[in-house]
């Protein structure tokens, strides 16, 4: 379960400029702030199933995206990389080098 909530969170991270105000606003009541169906079906004033359907089609629609532009999939191959760059240069001989790999990290 822990990994389908990093992946979400990851893919929300992604993603979210493509969803509704009120998918939004869900997955970040669900995912982010951790609360309940119930919870978050009261603060809208619905069903605790129209939030689970909604949930689930944003999931769906997300992981769709996700399968289409692979953003989240090369932001971990990019990582990955930059990690085992940072890990082949030494610090002292190559500062700059370590310097630009920060740089890059912190672009995504």
């Amino acid at each position: 379960m822990l990994e389908k909530t990093t992946r979400m969170n990851y893919l929300f991270d992604f993603y979210q400029a493509l969803l509704t105000p009120k998918q939004r606003s869900y997955m970040e009541m669900y995912y982010l702030e951790d609360l309940s169906l119930g919870e978050i079906a009261e603060s809208f004033d619905v069903s605790r199933q129209a939030v689970y359907d909604n949930i689930r089609r944003t999931e769906t629609m997300i992981e769709s995206y996700e399968k289409k532009l692979n953003l989240y999939g090369r932001f971990k191959e990019r990582s990955t990389l930059l990690d085992e760059l940072e890990e082949t240069i030494d610090s002292e001989t190559q500062p700059h080098a370590q310097n630009l790999i920060m740089k890059i990290k912190e672009l995504d």
